[in-house]
């Protein structure tokens, strides 16, 4: 009787897999050594498809970037830039609050990656399309990629205990409820993250100077 085939090791693979481990264990559980022993071959294997450690992260990051919603910025849609601005940052911040562990690789940039030049391309090029200076358009997706990345690396609620003795009255006369954030964190984060996303979104109106020709 035939023995059972292996599946055929592949770049997606080794990232399925890479992705997996980043999201369980983090970061540091990535190794050449555990995918491979992970994915059931030997460790030179993996360097048929990536270099190092490092590009396997890179792909992993990228495979994050492939899963934003870019449809808001097709010359075709109806939206304009501001709510394709805001409707991107949420669907940008879903994909990294899915995968936070690989947020720090996603915060370095774009870098070579296929599919984060693409949300760069996309966000850049749709803010000058609506009638933003280059320089502009350039400081816009880098502010919506601090924004965004830094609301994905951390849970403010989250930081806070929920032992209301940690909070004296007296050392902490208004924080008397900062114990009840733990158990309301997505509530917390979400309104959060929303408030500050339209007040910047807001303050970009606010200096927003169209062309002539009514560009959205």
């Amino acid at each position: 009787m035939a023995r059972p085939r292996k599946p055929l090791l592949s770049r997606v693979r080794i990232v399925e897999t890479a992705s997996a481990l980043v999201d369980a264990e983090g970061l540091d559980a990535v190794s050449t050594r555990r995918l491979a022993a992970e994915l059931g071959v030997s460790g030179p294997s993996l360097y048929n498809h990536f270099r190092n450690k490092d590009e396997i992260l890179d792909a992993v990051a990228d495979s994050v970037s492939a899963q934003v919603d870019l449809s808001m910025f097709d010359e075709s849609d109806p939206r304009d830039w501001r709510a394709a601005l805001h409707d991107w940052a949420v669907s940008y911040r879903a994909a990294l609050s899915a995968h936070p562990h690989i947020v720090p690789v996603l915060a370095q940039g774009p870098g070579r990656r296929p599919a984060g030049l693409r949300v760069a391309d996309a966000v850049f090029g749709a803010m000058v399309r609506a009638g933003w200076p280059p320089a502009q358009a350039t400081y816009i997706g880098a502010l919506m990629r601090y924004f965004v990345t830094g609301s994905a690396l951390g849970s403010f609620a989250r930081g806070f205990v929920d032992d209301e003795t940690a909070y004296d009255p007296a050392d902490y006369p208004h924080l008397g409820q900062a114990h009840l954030l733990a158990e309301r964190r997505q509530k917390v984060d979400e309104g959060a993250f929303e408030t500050g996303l339209r007040a910047l979104i807001d303050g970009l109106a606010l200096q927003y100077a169209p062309p002539a020709q009514g560009v959205r």
